[in-house]
């Protein structure tokens, strides 16, 4: 897969620019490139693509920071990017070309007064999504996963348009290729989609025999994911062009993969931090001394149980959690101290108890009986 460009180097600005200067430089390439004015041009469709997806990062200071900061895995961990299927919903594509049919009109030579320019719709393909179950000893590192997933790729044989190779789409006859009907009822006027060719403005005579018309086959793929080191239940990692294909030339959907984290047996994850419950003795609580405990990588890790050791105490292993998705310092290992209680004891252990108790006079009985009374 080929690696993205800087966005940046995308717009031909410096990595400082200003937002004016980054709008000016987007509009030059979207008039340049836009498909509309480019037809069949998959070079120039591409180009747009990745100038339209620059400039919606580069032009909300939300996202421009957090690129900055963390390039394109931030993104990415923001649901960012930007496809084809976003360009009518680009809140500030009229900021930059002012009149969104002035502009398209420039395309067709004309406005779009009066009758519609005829349609030749380039269906970019619908984004995929999928569920990844990872343990969390997978987070620790990078991990690259393989995955095998089901999903509508372009024909080979008519390349998405639907037509029999060596036949062409037809204007349709209904609508004379607006994709539209209107209809007068009294004062009003009502634009419908026109039923015969579904909005397309073109008719198919003679479907392609591999894909029946529809310009796309299901076809079982399998590729290898990249799941960076720190990923958290309900992380999103966007794979571009790895979604359903396209239609007419469009370009594929992406891939979205939601990584799911299974609950571990030990370990409870809060961001990066870890926590654990160790039991302990009561001598081990009272006297103190050191313990061996395994840590996320299966290592052992040897920890120093402090004397008069309490019931719910945290130590804290510095560095020994989980790697942060974003940003340079490991988490912390909190180890919960929990003391046992022994059973079944001995004559023997019962006697050296009772002195012990005897010794202390029972204070951690009495004492808090005392406090209820002052």
């Amino acid at each position: 897969m080929a690696s993205k460009r800087d966005y940046y180097e995308v717009l031909g600005v410096s990595k400082d620019a200003s937002e004016n200067e980054i709008k000016s430089a987007y509009r030059k390439l979207a008039i340049k490139y836009h498909p509309d004015k480019n037809p069949n041009n998959k070079e120039a469709e591409e180009k747009f693509k990745e100038a339209t997806e620059a400039y919606e990062v580069l032009s909300d200071p939300k996202k421009r920071s957090t690129y900055d900061r963390f390039g394109f895995d931030g993104i990415n961990q923001m649901g960012g990017g930007f496809s084809g299927s976003d360009f009518h919903e680009f809140s500030g594509f009229e900021d930059i070309f002012g009149n969104v049919e002035d502009f398209f009109g420039s395309f067709f030579g004309g406005g779009f007064g009066g009758r519609r320019a005829q349609r030749h719709h380039t269906n970019r393909g619908s984004d995929l999504r999928y569920d990844l179950t990872l343990n969390l000893e997978d987070v620790i590192k990078d991990k690259e996963v393989k995955i095998k997933l089901k999903k509508n790729e372009t024909c080979s044989m008519c390349h998405g348009t639907g037509a029999k190779p060596g036949t062409s789409k037809k204007t349709c006859p209904t609508c004379m290729g607006s994709g539209t009907i209107r209809q007068s009822q009294g004062f009003f006027s009502i634009q419908t989609t026109c039923p015969q060719c579904h909005g397309t403005g073109q008719i198919i005579s003679a479907p392609c025999p591999q894909c029946g018309g529809h310009g796309l086959v299901m076809k079982s793929k399998s590729l290898v994911v990249k799941i960076p080191a720190g990923v958290d239940d309900g992380t999103r990692i966007r794979v571009p062009n790895e979604g359903e294909g396209g239609t007419n030339g469009a370009p594929n959907g992406d891939l979205f993969v939601v990584v799911n984290i299974r609950p571990h047996k030990y370990f409870e994850r809060h961001g990066k931090d870890l926590y654990c419950k160790i039991p302990i003795t009561i001598t081990q609580a009272t006297l103190g001394g050191k313990i061996e405990i395994p840590s996320i990588d299966n290592k052992t890790i040897a920890v120093k149980i402090p004397s008069g050791a309490q019931e719910g105490q945290t130590l804290r292993l510095h560095g020994l959690g989980l790697p942060p998705l974003h940003g340079y310092s490991k988490g912390d290992l909190n180890v919960i101290l929990t003391i046992k209680t022994p059973t079944h004891l001995s004559s023997k252990e019962k006697k050296l108890l009772e002195e012990f108790a005897n010794l202390q006079k029972d204070k951690s009985f009495r004492e808090p009986i005392n406090l209820l009374y002052k």
